[in-house]
C-alpha cells in the first residue's frame, strides 16, 4: 500500500535522501535493571546491567531514526558538563549530526536516573536541566528548508520557546517542503495544549500517547480528544497505547476523521524496559512516511519499532536497523510492501 499525494504523506525517498531534523529535549539517561527495591540506608544491590543512553523526545528519536537509515540533524540545548560530552558522543556514535546542539553554562545537561523494575516499568528521577533553555535564535529557521522531515519533539518542555516561536518553527519547515510531526514529553495539561496549539495546527502529524492526549485536551474520550486536535488543522493523529499498539486517523472522503480511527495492535515481545518506546514509534512512523508508505502502514512500522525498543535496556536498545524491523513485521503481521521495495 503506497501513499498518494496527500497531506502528511511523502514521495518515496532513498536512505541518502531521507534528511530529518529533530528539535527538542536531549537527555542523558542512566538506567539499571532489575531494581526490585531501593536499599535502605547505605545498603547496596547487585544489578544485571547499567547503561547510559541518549534519550528525550528529540535525542532518543534521533538515534532510532539514524538506526533506520535516515540522515539526522539534532537541535537542542545541553550543558557544558561531562553529561553533555557523553550525550553528544552517544549521538555521534550512531551517525547523528550534533551541529545544531547548543551548549550553555546556565544549567546542567538534562538527565534522568531510571531504576527499571523486573516487569519493565520505569520510575524516573529527573533533572529538567538545559532543555528548557533552547531559544528561537538557536535554531536556523532558513536551514529547515533543507530537510525532508522535521520532528518537533517535546515542545511542551521547551519553555524557552513561546507559542509563536514554536509555530514559526513549524511554518519554516512546512514552507521549505518538509513533512512536520510533533510529539510531547510531559504528562500533559490544558496550559501545555494552549501553548502548542498553533504549532499543532500547522503540523502534518501529532503523536502523543493516550494519557498525554487526554490530559492535554481535558477529555475523557480519545475520539473526542483526537477531534479537538484535528479541528486545529493538524493533518493526522496517531495515539500510542503502550502494549495495546496505537490508534491512527485514516482518510475518509478526502479528510481524516476522529470517527475513522484505526486500531493497530502491538506484536507480543518479551519486555525488558519500556523506556523510549514512544521515541521508537515516532522514528518508525516517520521513516515509513518518508519511504512512501500509506499512514496506516507507516504506523505499523512505528508500532513494530516501539515493540523492539522494549526488548532491551534503554531508548536505543532492541532496535537495530530497518531490515530488522521489516523482518520482525514479516514474522508477526503482513509486511509493508512499499518499505520492502524501497529499503
Amino acid at each position: 500500500m503506497t501513499a498518494g499525494p496527500e497531506h502528511g504523506a511523502a514521495a518515496p525517498r532513498s536512505a541518502a535522501a531521507r534528511r530529518v531534523a529533530v528539535i527538542g529535549p536531549h537527555i542523558l539517561d542512566v538506567l539499571g535493571r532489575p531494581v526490585e527495591s531501593i536499599p535502605a540506608g547505605q545498603g547496596s544491590a547487585r544489578l544485571t546491567e547499567i547503561r547510559a543512553t541518549a534519550a528525550g523526545t528529540a535525542g532518543g528519536t534521533a538515534v532510532d531514526l539514524a538506526k533506520l537509515g535516515n540522515s539526522v540533524f539534532s537541535i537542542g540545548a545541553v550543558g557544558t558538563d561531562l553529561l553533555a560530552d557523553i550525550l553528544i558522543a552517544a549521538l555521534a556514535a550512531h551517525g547523528v549530526d550534533t551541529g545544531g546542539i547548543v551548549r550553555t553554562t546556565a544549567a546542567q545537561t538534562s538527565a534522568t536516573i531510571l531504576p527499571i523494575r523486573p516487569n519493565g516499568e520505569r520510575p524516573a528521577l529527573h533533572v529538567p536541566g538545559a532543555t528548557r533553555l533552547l531559544r528561537i535564535g538557536d535554531i536556523d529557521l532558513a536551514a529547515l528548508a533543507g530537510f525532508d522531515a522535521v520532528l518537533l519533539g517535546g515542545p511542551d518542555a521547551l519553555s524557552g520557546l513561546s507559542g509563536p516561536d514554536l509555530a514559526a518553527v513549524v511554518t519554516a519547515a512546512k514552507d521549505g517542503g518538509a513533512l512536520v510531526a510533533v510529539d510531547v514529553l510531559h504528562p500533559g495539561s490544558l496550559q501545555d495544549f494552549a501553548r502548542i496549539t498553533a504549532a499543532l495546527g500547522g503540523a502534518d502529524w501529532f503523536w502523543p500517547n493516550a494519557d498525554q492526549l487526554l490530559a492535554l485536551t481535558g477529555r475523557a474520550d480519545l475520539e473526542l480528544a483526537v477531534a479537538d486536535v484535528l479541528a486545529l488543522g493538524t493533518g493526522g493523529v496517531a495515539v500510542t497505547l503502550g502494549a495495546d499498539g496505537c490508534l491512527v486517523t485514516a482518510r475518509r472522503g478526502g479528510a481524516r476523521s476522529a470517527s475513522n480511527l484505526i486500531h493497530l495492535p502491538a506484536p507480543a515481545v518479551p519486555v525488558v524496559d519500556t523506556t523510549g518506546c514512544g521515541d521508537g514509534f515516532d522514528a518508525g512512523m516517520l521513516t515509513g512516511l518518508l519511504l512512501g508508505c500509506d499512514p496506516i502502514d507507516a504506523a505499523r512500522l512505528g508500532v513494530a519499532c516501539g515493540a523492539l525498543v522494549a526488548t532491551g535496556l534503554g531508548s536505543d536498545a532492541g532496535l537495530q536497523s530497518l531490515r530488522q524491523v521489516l523482518d520482525f513485521l514479516g514474522a508477526s503481521t503482513t509486511a509493508i510492501s512499499t518499505a520492502e521495495r524501497t529499503a
